[in-house]
């Protein structure tokens, strides 16, 4: 059921304590694909991965706001700090759970969110009345995870099966030339640049031309059946803390 669609009513009438919440990002994608690209895949893949559960799920409304400051000399990027962000996944978890959906599963579009999403999920699972976990959806598509960049190859594929009037076909050739080969600048294991901008003429990552539909719609099915596959183990799993040692 999605939640925003619903009656008050409606969601009394829901015996299921499971629910999902998208969480992506406003940020630029490159001259392509649009500022909304990663809470559009968060969308997609809740809805996706729910359609493919064998059972009674509440899909929140999205969180279209994440942790994207190093995008932010790029115009229309939007970003909120870690600490709010944190307390904006604590607080809608919290909401939900007063409901009686006390099991919620956060399903992420941008890596930007993964450090401060899986730190939320600990500490309302240690803290608060609910258990959460975090599940990113480009970690979760098979080998094609490892082309994984910005507005690149994967992005692009699934905006393009999902959104297709939204990806700007005719810039395309320029997002892949403006493109960085890999995300930041690595020396000894750190990276030097805390910002898109150092290393990425146009905001891209990677070769968003390698991103068809078709490749978008394997991404999607992929990607939602691993969501379905963790749906049902935090459906069925013992939520109790543990007893202290």
């Amino acid at each position: 059921m999605h939640l925003a669609r619903a009656t008050w009513t409606e969601v009394a009438d829901l015996e299921t304590d499971l629910a999902v919440v998208p969480v992506g990002s406003t940020e630029q994608h490159g001259p392509h694909a649009p500022l909304g690209t990663d809470f559009l895949a968060a969308e997609a893949v809740a809805e996706a991965g729910v359609e493919a559960f064998d059972g009674d799920v509440v899909l929140a409304p999205t969180i279209p706001l994440g942790v994207a400051e190093e995008h932010r000399h790029f115009p229309g990027t939007m970003w909120l700090s870690p600490d709010t962000f944190r307390a904006v996944v604590r607080e809608s978890v919290a909401s939900l759970a007063s409901h009686g959906f006390d099991r919620v599963v956060l399903v992420n579009g941008h890596g930007g969110n993964v450090d401060a999403l899986r730190e939320a999920s600990g500490t309302i699972t240690r803290h608060d009345d609910a258990y959460a976990v975090s599940f990113t959806w480009f970690e979760n598509v098979g080998d094609h995870a490892s082309e994984m960049g910005h507005g690149g190859p994967l992005e692009t594929a699934l905006v393009r099966h999902c959104h297709p009037d939204l990806v700007r076909e005719a810039r395309l050739e320029e997002a892949r030339e403006g493109a960085a080969e890999r995300w930041g600048e690595w020396v000894s294991h750190t990276n030097l640049a805390h910002d898109s901008a150092a290393f990425t003429a146009n905001g891209v990552v990677g070769d968003p031309t390698a991103g068809s539909a078709a490749r978008g719609a394997e991404l999607l099915e992929l990607a939602a059946a691993a969501l379905a596959r963790l749906l049902e183990a935090v459906s069925e799993r013992d939520v109790s803390r543990p007893d202290r040692r």
